[in-house]
């Protein structure tokens, strides 16, 4: 098989994972389309979080940003990182307790303001279309490489793939799908360093080669990685 053809097996073989699990898990009530019947583990809540945040945003965003931008690119990576972790420790804990849907059904009950549920909104809508843009432009762009179809066309492949998957199966489908997309996606990310990491340094851990030895050059891998920061102008 060429290329070409295990590219276009293996994202089949995806999206037929992804569109089973919605069919499933698909949601039966109310409290399941929107939180998923309060029922999902916290491990798998957490490697759902997980594949949002590794996502086309992260994967293709965060890169691109710090290659243009260097260090300075930085400050949105931990933007980003951060805003999960306090969304996650001042909101989302409160949010599942109070037993509210949505966040502006939250912020409006518990400030007693139709004001606060209004700008809740607002403010909600502008994050998830600013959010979701971004997205599906990673998702055009990914389809547009490795499918050789025009970014416009990946648009709509990804946009029809989500859209059904999320109206089948509400917060409990996109939830177990988000599981079988972090198995994807930690295996995409661990295969190529675990292999760059033999390659430069003989230590098949990754995280252990980085403070060992370039095998080519004799020189520390991080003083070698300091210098490439410096030929490339990002210190």
């Amino acid at each position: 098989m060429t290329a070409q053809q295990w590219t276009l097996t293996l994202v089949v073989a995806s999206f037929a994972l992804y569109i089973g699990i919605a069919v499933w898990s698909r949601a039966s009530t109310t409290k399941e389309f929107y939180v998923a019947g309060a029922g999902v583990s916290p491990l798998a809540n957490g490697m759902a979080t997980a594949a949002d945040w590794m996502s086309a945003a992260s994967f293709l965003g965060m890169a691109g940003l710090i290659s243009f931008m260097g260090y300075d690119g930085s400050v949105y990576l931990m933007g980003w990182t951060g805003g999960y972790v306090l969304l996650a420790l001042l909101l989302a804990p409160y949010l599942r307790k109070f037993g509210a849907f949505t966040v502006p059904d939250f912020v409006g009950d518990r400030y007693y303001s139709q004001t606060a549920r209004i700008v809740a909104v607002v403010c909600a809508i502008f994050i998830s279309f600013t959010y979701v843009a971004g997205q599906m432009r990673g998702v055009g762009i990914v389809f547009g490489r490795f499918l050789e179809v025009d970014v416009d066309i990946g648009v709509y492949i990804g946009m029809g793939v989500v859209f059904f998957y999320a109206v089948l199966g509400g917060m409990k489908g996109i939830t177990y799908t988000q599981v079988a997309q972090y198995c994807v996606l930690i295996f995409a990310y661990m295969v190529p360093a675990i292999f760059l990491s033999i390659m430069v340094t003989g230590n098949p851990i990754p995280q252990l080669g980085l403070g060992g030895v370039d095998i080519e050059s004799g020189i520390p891998l991080l003083e070698r990685l300091n210098g490439l920061n410096t030929e490339l102008g990002f210190a």
